[in-house]
């Protein structure tokens, strides 16, 4: 029986942004690893999705729709919800406020200049990534934001890496497993029997 599942959401389709960025790949590696079943998804008109760019708005119910899809193929697996730069903006809100949602991780929030005060209101658990020399989100704004919210929450800094973690993709595959290790020590069996 599958008792968790993820869910992980692409950064910004304007700038680029689709399933298969590397960052958003190598969450869901990390966590497939675990034997979680993993889905990834593009937003509303990025890579071959209908629809057009909405803000953010619409981009949640295109979360919205991969919680649904993921709650009733696995209905009886708790939900981890993870997402990179605009995907976390978008995804840990959507995220925060459905109860099917258990834990979430967000990397490279964009905290310079993203609303993401709605997190301080946001009981689960919660895994923050985020380098050293991030362009969008620096350490200072995100150190102060962590510092608002419920716990539990965890902070990792990647020293030496931008918004993209170029190079530091390791390490963002470190704090994942390690994080989703320490609070489901059971998945350990799937990690060793891959």
């Amino acid at each position: 029986m599958v008792r968790l599942v993820a869910v992980v959401c692409h950064p910004h389709p304007l700038f680029g942004g689709t399933l298969h960025n590397k960052v958003a790949y190598q969450v869901a590696k990390s966590l497939h690893r675990l034997g979680l079943p993993v889905l990834r998804f593009n937003f509303r008109g990025a890579g071959m999705s209908e629809g057009k760019h909405d803000s953010g708005r619409g981009e949640q119910d295109d979360v919205r729709a991969a919680i649904d899809f993921l709650a009733e193929t696995f209905s009886s697996a708790a939900i981890v919800l993870a997402g990179f730069s605009f995907g976390a903006w978008v995804g840990l809100r959507v995220g925060c406020g459905d109860t099917r949602v258990t834990e979430l991780m967000g990397l490279g929030l964009p905290a310079d200049n993203s609303d993401l005060s709605f997190l301080r209101v946001c009981r689960k658990p919660k895994l923050f990534v985020q380098g050293a020399q991030d362009q969008y989100g620096s350490l200072e704004n995100v150190q102060k934001l962590v510092a608002t919210l419920p716990e539990p929450t965890r902070l990792v800094m990647v020293e030496g890496a931008d918004h993209f973690f170029a190079g530091n993709l390791e390490q963002v595959g470190s704090a994942v497993s390690g994080w989703m290790l320490e609070r489901h020590p059971e998945l350990a069996a799937a990690r060793s029997s891959a």
